[in-house]
């Protein structure tokens, strides 16, 4: 079967356990998803299955193009498409539906996202540099500061730490426990924070990482 889903980060809440203790969570809501399509080694040169999440409603499906038409076949178009690893393809047909089913309460999950993007940032925010003094009279403030040498060898190396694009990069946080499952909802709480912000999409499979 599939090793993950997906589903749409809605928000930090708190769960209280069994024994009283408050836990952070963040709420992720996983609609079922459909098999769109598989991938093999003979056609494709690896082993996948793609999957359509978030159908498209009557009118938004106007805009479809006719090559994606042609590709979703008889199943209704979807807002996105993604691919998930497969252990057992043969158990999986097209036009499947898989839901949060694979889970269960105290499993490890992997969820990768895409981090909040922050634009163009200066090095205090982008590296956590100091910046200069603050008093009357300096110039310094959040600047970079001295980059390069003199005559030599008068250059500037690689990968310095300078200002530049901040964020907006695919993030993966490891090893998160699935602390409550809510079928009737399609939701899952997981223990501690995701990347991205709230309504995004983000991926949450089985943890590759063993038990310690």
């Amino acid at each position: 079967m599939l090793n993950g889903l997906f589903g749409k980060k809605v928000g930090m809440t708190q769960f209280f356990t069994e024994d009283g203790d408050r836990v952070p969570v963040t709420v992720v809501k996983t609609d079922p998803v459909k098999v769109i399509q598989k991938k093999t080694v003979e056609k494709d040169g690896y082993k996948a299955v793609q999957v359509g999440i978030e159908e498209l409603t009557e009118a938004k499906r106007r805009n479809v193009t006719k090559p994606l038409k042609g590709h979703f076949k008889d199943q209704t178009p979807t807002r996105y498409l993604r691919e998930l690893a497969a252990g057992n393809d043969e158990e999986i047909e097209v036009g499947q539906t898989i839901d949060l089913s694979m889970f269960t309460v105290g499993d490890l999950v992997d969820v990768t996202g895409t981090s909040k993007g922050h634009g163009f940032s200066g090095v205090m925010k982008r590296h956590n540099f100091s910046g200069g003094p603050a008093a009357h009279g300096h110039r310094f403030n959040r600047g970079t500061g001295s980059i390069g040498q003199s005559a030599t060898p008068a250059k500037i190396f690689k990968n310095k730490k300078m200002a530049g694009q901040y964020g907006n990069a695919q993030v993966t946080v490891q090893r998160l426990e699935i602390v409550e499952i809510k079928e009737d909802l399609n939701v899952i709480l997981i223990k501690g924070a995701i990347p991205g912000p709230n309504g995004r999409l983000v991926e949450v499979k089985k943890t590759a990482k063993p038990k310690k």
